[in-house]
């Protein structure tokens, strides 16, 4: 499908029929499973970037951007696979963002995107195996690694005082990555992880799990599972049985859903999740204008990751990902003039008069090593039963 650039028809046929092909990236997140509260406002802000791009006009001479939504569930890898050929083979998607949850992004990368030659940039992905994958210089995130995680989860429960602590996780890629860089980081500062267990998302009863938990002990139950699965179940069970009364959250428990779950049941508990207070956020959240939550984690982070792809094609001249592929990290990084959430139309007229941009986006962005972002981070508490920001690291 082709959009006609000129005023008429008839000044068209005159001008030489001056036309622009339209983009489309597929968004593939879990909107249904264990983030499905998470996703919607994450899709939104990726639609947002593309509805500032085609309103500018300046993409490939006038290109418009098309969003084509897909469901990952987060945890199906041979759903999400399926979901991501459709996207590539039928909607012919010229990128993808996404996918959200590492196991599934991991299956769409070496299943879909690598075979295909598509780029595809992941806001929420976290798992370190993704920064060794093989992705032919096709694979980016805008959320860091959970390696960085692991550290910044250290720093939080020491400075906290908590110096031993049971541990929690989501039996997959994710859960298993975040806990093995957290024990590792948590031991190496001195702490003590009394028990690493998995659980089983699904269940309606996890009283057997937090027994385990509570015979090991601890100051603090560090959870890295599913604010809309296993997590919160563990969570309750926890409480019901007065196991444990405060928890320390990573990224995947972080939403309105656990303050909708526990409110002030869970006072005191702490947590950290990608965020930064860098100029580039507060400008996204004037841009969002309150049309969707601009706080959400990871929804600031899939706005950037739509701009990145978008900017680059722009760099190209080209919406084929054998062609922009090369120009994300360009884009992403020094050096080139700033360029903050609501000035897209800026950044595409630069890159068309020729010269540079640093994108800086909402979230701080800076890509290092294999594509992935350096990494900033909202530490939050729990007070009143709302989850509050208590420091940026």
């Amino acid at each position: 499908m082709k959009k006609l650039l000129t005023a008429t028809a008839a000044t068209a046929l005159m001008a030489g029929a001056a036309m622009a092909e339209d983009v489309k990236i597929g968004v593939i997140l879990g909107f249904t499973g264990p983030i499905e509260s998470l996703t919607p406002s994450m899709a939104d802000g990726a639609e947002l970037a593309m509805k500032e791009v085609t309103d500018s006009g300046l993409l490939l001479d006038g290109a418009t951007v098309t969003s084509v939504r897909a469901d990952s569930t987060c945890v199906d890898a041979g759903a999400a696979t399926a979901a991501a050929e459709r996207l590539v083979t039928s909607d012919k998607v010229d990128g993808i963002m996404g996918a959200d949850c590492s196991g599934v992004t991991g299956a769409i990368l070496s299943n879909v995107a690598v075979p295909n030659g598509v780029v595809m940039i992941s806001p929420s992905a976290t798992s370190p195996a993704l920064s060794d994958a093989e992705d032919n210089g096709l694979f980016f995130r805008t959320a860091p690694s959970d390696a960085r995680q692991g550290e910044i989860m250290t720093q939080v429960l020491l400075e906290e005082g908590i110096k031993s602590v049971a541990l929690t996780y989501t039996n997959n890629d994710y859960g298993k990555g975040l806990a093995d860089s957290f024990q590792q980081a948590f031991e190496a500062a001195g702490g003590e992880v009394t028990i690493s267990a998995a659980h089983e998302d699904g269940k309606a009863d996890y009283s057997a799990e937090v027994g385990a938990l509570a015979a090991a002990g601890g100051d603090r139950l560090v959870v890295a599972g599913y604010v809309d699965q296993g997590g919160s179940g563990i969570v309750r069970a926890a409480i019901d049985s007065g196991a444990f009364d405060t928890f320390h959250f990573p990224d995947g428990m972080i939403g309105s859903k656990l303050e909708e779950n526990f409110g002030d049941e869970i006072d005191g508990s702490t947590g950290q999740h990608p965020g930064t207070d860098s100029p580039g956020v507060a400008k996204y959240e004037e841009i969002v204008a309150g049309a969707f939550d601009a706080t959400s984690p990871f929804t600031p982070e899939s706005y950037d990751a739509a701009a990145l792809i978008m900017l680059a094609m722009q760099a190209a001249g080209s919406k084929n990902p054998a062609d922009y592929k090369e120009k994300v990290m360009e884009v992403a990084n020094e050096p080139g003039e700033k360029i903050y959430p609501g000035e897209l139309a800026k950044a595409l007229q630069i890159l068309k008069d020729g010269g540079d941009v640093d994108y800086v986006g909402a979230t701080a962005v800076e890509l290092i090593g294999p594509g992935e972002s350096a990494g900033n981070y909202r530490q939050i508490v729990i007070d009143g039963g709302k989850i509050t920001t208590a420091k940026y690291r």
